[in-house]
């Protein structure tokens, strides 16, 4: 049976939810991610609008230099609840036309139709009413590759954005690979599209001259992969795996900071973050990872494994405070920290341990209640006041 894999990726994702929300953003370049402070901001770019690429400015940019690029853009922090509920929207369309569908990212999925596509008449027009819905439901545009294999449609989709639809047939598969760039195949990365280009490889069509045993010598194992995708050979399935595996936040300083109190009151305030998250989502955690990234970009992380499941804000902080004092700085100063629940189990469970404390829970769930009714800020721990220099938080 001919497969049908369809990939959706949505345009500029964040800065568009923006635009939509707010009229007086649309047509303007839309900058989503750190605050720039005048070209002096840390961090980097989560999303930007098609009026801002204009200007140079791309996701990941270091948001210092997207202010030099722009600087009469729109700056705005990442609202990734509110990112989060628009994805939701999103995946429940994709899930009424196919059971089987994998979200790859808050803004990016894979379908597999070839059972479903004949409920609207054909491959084609099931993507046509995909975007479709897509736009009446949530107010945005998404880009959208069909193709009888999961790369071939990721790089489809890519081609003629915004709100693009590129079908790639079975018996066109190996046209339309060999005359793209080499370096849009999956794993190709900058070092290894310079060693490709380097040897003459510039298109995925010049890789697939090359012989198998040929790109193994040159590139070691993956050189067999590199000669499958080339050959148009991609047997990956559509996984569909609706478990989430972890709960994380993170956040970089203004300043890099060796100041242990002010680490200490941002590790808090993380942990709250992933109480919240947990909470909302009813679940509970065994496993605490702090992860700290000290200047020169040196990234560590460090795990702790709970003898109880929980999603109580100050468990977490005890947990992450633990590792950040048996962790040795060495004299370096910090640039970024996050903390990461996993090991996850269902709050609903009954567990053979009881808390013995439920005066703590039902604390948690009147401070639930007053975030949920006036906001996070509005309530939060003395130990966990944001410091005056940091940068808002993923």
């Amino acid at each position: 049976m001919d497969k049908f894999i369809v990939h959706v990726d949505m345009d500029a994702f964040f800065a568009s939810v923006e635009q939509r929300d707010n009229p007086e953003y649309r047509a303007k370049p839309v900058i989503v991610g750190a605050d720039p402070k005048a070209g002096n901001g840390r961090g980097v770019v989560s999303t930007c609008s098609y009026e801002a690429r204009k200007f140079g400015v791309h996701s990941a940019m270091p948001i210092s230099i997207a202010y030099r690029k722009c600087p009469q853009a729109i700056y705005l922090p990442v609202d990734s609840a509110k990112y989060a509920r628009v994805s939701d929207q999103v995946i429940n369309i994709l899930n009424s036309f196919s059971p089987l569908v994998e979200q790859v990212s808050i803004d990016e999925a894979f379908l597999d139709i070839s059972d479903t596509y004949k409920i609207w008449g054909s491959a084609y027009q099931s993507c046509v009413r995909i975007k479709n819905q897509i736009k009446e439901k949530t107010g945005l545009t998404a880009s959208v590759g069909l193709a009888p294999t999961k790369m071939a449609a990721k790089i489809a989709s890519g081609l003629r954005k915004p709100d693009g639809l590129v079908e790639v047939k079975k018996d066109g598969l190996l046209e339309f690979l060999r005359p793209l760039d080499v370096g849009l195949l999956w794993g190709v990365g900058e070092k290894t599209k310079e060693i490709l280009n380097q040897m003459g490889i510039s298109t995925i069509g010049d890789l697939a001259k090359k012989s198998q045993q040929e790109l193994i010598s040159l590139l070691g194992k993956n050189g067999a992969w590199f000669w499958q995708m080339s050959q148009g050979i991609d047997e990956s399935e559509v996984s569909v795996d609706h478990e989430v595996k972890s709960v994380s936040n993170e956040m970089t300083f203004e300043e890099d900071t060796r100041d242990k109190i002010k680490i200490e009151k941002e590790l808090a305030c993380l942990c709250e973050l992933v109480s919240d998250r947990l909470r909302e989502d009813k679940f509970k955690c065994r496993t605490i990872t702090l992860k700290i990234r000290l200047e020169g970009f040196h990234t560590y992380t460090r795990a702790i494994t709970l003898p109880e499941p929980t999603n109580f804000s100050e468990d977490l902080i005890r947990a992450i405070r633990r590792l950040f004092e048996n962790f040795e700085l060495k004299d370096k100063k910090v640039r970024l920290i996050g903390v990461r629940a996993s090991n996850l189990s269902s709050a609903d469970e009954e567990f053979l341990f009881k808390y013995k404390d439920e005066k703590k829970e039902e604390v948690h769930k009147a401070v639930d209640k007053i975030r949920k009714k006036f906001g996070r800020d509005y309530i939060s721990r003395g130990c966990s006041v944001e410091p005056p220099d940091v940068i808002s938080r993923d």
